[in-house]
């Protein structure tokens, strides 16, 4: 296993994990649903467990249960943190199997210094995780992990017992039929602070004019009530059906659960050649091929759109150019389609350095124009100001690195937080000089359309 090189001011940290050992142990099974071995732990670990998998279905991830947790309170330093902790932690795995890596699987907050009141109570600043017990699914090819993190000197007896708990996960998940969940019944529904929203487009539109700022993302929240608590497993498989062409994902936090189908990739990391997705700029899927077509066209002829595109495009090649050796970037944008939605893509493309890493490009990277705005600490400080709510890990990057430093990061957009018997649905757009409230309202209930439909919502802003 090539083990990545750490630079001198990456090691301060190693000595937190000296005394503890890392134990793997990986074993080849029969292709099994990824659902149902996530629904075989709902019993002993719900509340710790995740969900990933990538649009081309080439690679899923579940975990069930904590080996260990990494996370984060404070803003200063939380990239950081999580980057030399699980590097130091990675120096103690005793059981190398190279053909399965151990991963870290977790997520940030969109902004920590946003002090607006949050109903994300069980998510810290960062916060990832190390499974008990990990599936992995890669071409058509599937693992499951064990992963025993300990200061103990005997592990037997406790491997011994994971072993046993690993085979009965693995007998309930190929054993079992395939649930086909029905839609939730939704009770209830609350556009929070509509006023406050619309109000807000008006507010930062005149401070653009004033120069203050090019764009801003101004983003709200919708609340959904039921009358029984939602399944993670249900709103997973929900989700999986209405967005299969989506980046998938799910955490679990006690009793919450953020999950989402989003188009978009914030970096990808293999064999240290890094990967990036800009994704700004979109327009509704035409209902006949005919207006599909006609509509793309419109999107790339759009100067309001191409100029939030090309924000996007030249603050990820800025961060490329500062963390790889040479870089890739197609002169003109693409057309992303997914079931609701049109999107401007173009991809970035570069070697790392030997002293960066996936976390380095993920900090640096977020937020994108396109989920922040230009200039970024400007366009902060107005959404802080503007915005009607806080984030939490909406917008925000989710995802996963393994033990050498490979890895991929989404932007935790089209998602949702499960709570109980709620949830809460998160849209935005970006705000320039001429944007009009109705306009960005409008375009919040297109974002809104994979939640809302996965979760039984209506598809349409009428009450």
């Amino acid at each position: 296993m090539n083990r990545p090189q750490y630079s001198s001011a990456q090691k301060y940290n190693n000595s937190r994990y000296i005394s503890y050992r890392f134990y793997t142990e990986t074993i080849e099974v029969s292709r099994m649903s990824a659902l149902a071995f996530f629904e075989a732990g709902e019993k002993t670990y719900k509340g710790k467990r995740f969900f990933w998998q990538n649009p081309e279905k080439t690679f899923t991830l579940v975990g069930l249960g904590h080996a260990h947790v990494l996370s984060a309170k404070n803003h200063e330093g939380r990239f950081e943190d999580i980057k030399t902790n699980w590097q130091s932690l990675c120096k103690q795995i005793v059981n190398e199997e190279s053909f399965v890596e151990p991963i870290l699987f977790g997520g940030f907050s969109f902004d920590p210094l946003n002090k607006t009141k949050s109903m994300w109570h069980s998510f810290p600043e960062a916060y990832f995780v190390v499974p008990t017990f990990q599936l992995v699914i890669k071409n058509d090819r599937a693992y499951v992990s064990i992963h025993l993190i300990t200061k103990k000197d005997d592990t037997f007896p406790e491997f011994e017992a994971l072993r046993k708990e690993r085979d009965k996960l693995i007998h309930a998940a190929q054993v079992s039929e395939p649930i086909a969940y029905k839609k939730p019944e939704v009770t209830g529904r609350e556009e929070l602070k509509k006023a406050s929203y619309l109000s807000s487009i008006e507010k930062v539109t005149g401070v653009i004019k004033a120069n203050q700022a090019e764009k801003v993302v101004i983003a709200r929240v919708l609340r959904l009530d039921f009358d029984e608590p939602l399944s993670a497993s249900s709103a997973l498989y929900q989700v999986s059906k209405e967005q299969p062409e989506s980046f998938l994902f799910g955490l679990e936090a006690e009793e919450q659960f953020f999950f989402g189908a989003t188009p978009e990739r914030l970096v990808k990391v293999e064999d240290r050649r890094a990967l990036s997705t800009c994704l700004a700029g979109s327009i509704p899927r035409g209902r006949t091929v005919e207006q599909d077509i006609e509509l793309g066209n419109e999107l790339l002829n759009d100067p309001k759109n191409c100029s939030e595109h090309k924000y996007v495009v030249d603050m990820i090649s800025k961060v490329f150019l500062a963390h790889c050796r040479g870089q890739f970037v197609p002169k003109k944008p693409k057309l992303m389609k997914v079931r609701d939605i049109q999107h401007l893509y173009t991809p970035v493309e570069g070697d790392l350095k030997p002293e960066s890493n996936l976390i380095d490009l993920v900090r640096d990277l977020h937020p994108t124009p396109a989920l922040g705005g230009e200039p970024r600490q400007s366009a902060l400080s107005l959404i802080r100001q503007y915005e009607t709510m806080n984030r939490g890990y909406y917008a925000a990057p989710v995802g996963w690195i393994d033990a050498k430093g490979d890895g991929e990061f989404a932007v935790a957009i089209r998602s949702a937080l499960l709570d109980r018997k709620e949830a809460y649905l998160y849209a935005g757009g970006g705000i320039v000089e001429d944007s009009t409230p109705d306009s960005e309202y409008a375009e919040t209930w297109v974002k809104f359309r994979p939640m809302l439909r996965a979760l039984g919502g209506q598809l349409s802003d009428e009450s």
